[in-house]
């Protein structure tokens, strides 16, 4: 914008507590990929649509176990994002010192707030309580991932910053073998990922319920492994090694395998079990858990990759050409291995064919964003992604994470129910369309999401950002 000042002081930059800052200084636009932005938009607009409407249409939602629903891109999507920016980032970082303390101090931040806003601490947006047991808080999350997987790649993007100033030697592969020791940390961890969940014995194990809402509450339960390689729900490598280093009552206790078939007849919400369902259906598991978050690492990678191909290659045509050979390559890769069946999709699990299939989608997508927006000029129609793009911490945090609904549904008229939320959602959408799941799905895309576009925009035209 025109009118928007070029420069503003440090006096204005509003700190709160924790370190975060909100800062009120614009982000230089020569150092900003605006496809990147929006694309990052797009993906907090896709989470915010998962978990609001998700739970009203199965395929938004997280798949049950194996396969991949509109919700299991979204990790994968933010994983990318993050590794591409990693390069643009650090591409011209003068004191290495300062590069690694920048890093650390933004992967504790990043733990902080995934402890706060998914360690159990807040219960919702309609439960208008607060508080965790620490005998029974979660440890890992979304931003705890990522953390993890922006700790190992910027790392090795600093000391690797020589090479960023190298040209690239002659060759097709040529920046393969420039950042080789990029590549051979993700073969070294895919070779672990692989030892691990086929190799690994999985004895028997038994759980106590901790749902104070389920019916079994307090019951005890035994599951029956004893086997080596399995990848269903209940004698998985990945859950044994989670439940044995973080404890079973820090895990997730609201796993998507409790819709699936084996457990109930109802995919939409967590309805009864079947009185058939197997016992670890009861049982907590994470999805973000210590190995699967190791293997997450590997779409980070994929992401710094097309961050190196954009900092080396100079035209649109080779960068392009470099992004969408990669991206189909990755994405034909992973659906010959679930299709084949010699490994399936599987999220919660971030098993390779997974990382491929996501990746893939990630690269195209990107690639898609980048000829509309960086080579057409077409920026104007995805302003509001972009704007919630610059501000992702801020809408992550208050729509996705639902701080601003509870904050809402505190104030409601004679019952709790009656809030401003849910009269929009009944009288405005519901009631206008006579239907649950279509009434909630045009709130959140007509309503919510593009009420974030609008507050993002205001802040963005304050030039205020939330960072980390």
């Amino acid at each position: 914008m025109a009118d928007i000042k070029a420069y503003i002081s440090n006096a204005k930059r509003l700190l709160i507590a924790d370190g975060t800052h909100f800062s009120a200084q614009k982000p230089d636009p020569e150092r900003r990929l605006a496809s990147l932005d929006i694309f990052r938009g797009l993906t907090v607009a896709l989470m915010i649509l998962v978990d609001d409407a998700g739970g009203e249409w199965p395929k938004m939602g997280h798949a049950p176990w194996h396969g991949s629903h509109l919700g299991d891109f979204v990790m994968p999507f933010f994983l990318f994002i993050v590794g591409m920016a990693i390069p643009l980032t650090f591409k011209g970082i003068t004191s290495r010192d300062h590069a690694v303390k920048k890093m650390i101090v933004r992967t504790l931040k990043l733990l902080l707030w995934g402890i706060m806003l998914q360690g159990g601490f807040s219960h919702g947006p309609d439960k208008l309580s607060y508080g965790v047991d620490l005998k029974k808080i979660r440890w890992c999350g979304i931003l705890q991932r990522i953390a993890f997987a922006y700790l190992v790649m910027a790392l090795m993007e600093i000391f690797k910053k020589k090479d960023h100033t190298k040209d690239l030697p002659p060759g097709r592969l040529s920046i393969f073998r420039l950042y080789g020791s990029h590549w051979l940390v993700g073969a070294c961890i895919l070779v672990v990922y692989l030892a691990v969940i086929y190799g690994m014995y999985v004895p028997h194990w038994q759980f106590t319920v901790n749902d104070e809402e389920s019916a079994d509450y307090g019951k005890v339960f035994n599951v029956e492994c004893a086997v080596r390689g399995k990848l269903d729900p209940a004698c998985n490598a990945i859950g044994y090694i989670d439940r044995k280093i973080l404890g079973i009552n820090h895990l997730y206790q609201h796993p998507a395998w409790k819709r699936s078939e084996a457990c109930t007849d109802d995919s939409l919400y967590e309805a009864p079990f079947k009185t058939s369902a197997p016992a670890w259906c009861k049982a907590p598991f994470e999805p973000d858990g210590i190995l699967s978050s190791i293997s997450s690492v590997l779409s980070t990678i994929t992401g710094v990759h097309f961050g190196h191909v954009h900092v080396h290659l100079k035209g649109d045509t080779a960068r392009l050409k470099q992004w969408t050979v990669m991206g189909l390559a990755l994405l034909i890769l992973g659906l010959v291995l679930h299709f084949s069946h010699a490994m399936p999709l599987n999220k919660q699990l971030y098993t390779f064919s997974y990382v491929c299939v996501t990746s893939g989608a990630a690269a195209l997508v990107f690639s898609a964003i980048y000829i509309l927006v960086d080579m057409r000029g077409r920026k104007s129609m995805f302003l509001p992604f972009q704007w919630m793009g610059m501000n992702a911490m801020l809408v992550y945090v208050m729509a996705a994470q639902g701080i601003f609904a509870g904050f809402i549904n505190g104030w409601y008229y004679n019952d709790p129910h009656n809030t401003l939320i849910n009269w929009i959602q009944k009288h405005m959408f519901i009631g206008v369309c006579n239907s649950q799941s279509v009434g909630i799905l045009l709130y959140v895309i007509l309503a919510e999401i593009p009420f974030w576009g609008i507050v993002a925009g205001i802040f963005h035209r304050l030039e205020i950002y939330w960072k980390l």
